[in-house]
């Protein structure tokens, strides 16, 4: 099968965006949750540690994927390839 132009950016876009947000995963994920020791400060009442670790992260990883299922909707649309509703 050949791929046109068009399907050709929608990967490329597809790729980047995911590219893009596994960096940000990695970082809330492993750097920020490394140096978070470090930072030793409340934060709602609760050691900033304590709270990257077990609440901070969690919502990051939901705005992500709220974020790329948004992008990809808008993408699919962008590029004719989206899933119609059935009423």
């Amino acid at each position: 099968m050949q791929l046109t132009e068009s399907h050709r950016q929608y990967w490329q876009k597809n790729l980047r965006m995911t590219v893009f947000l596994l960096a940000i995963w990695f970082f809330v994920t492993y750097v920020v949750g490394y140096y978070a020791r470090d930072l030793s400060f409340t934060f709602f009442g609760w050691p900033f540690s304590f709270w990257v670790g077990a609440q901070g992260a969690l919502v990051i990883y939901v705005i992500i994927i709220a974020y790329y299922a948004h992008y990809m909707n808008k993408l699919d649309q962008e590029h004719g390839c989206a899933e119609e509703e059935e009423e």
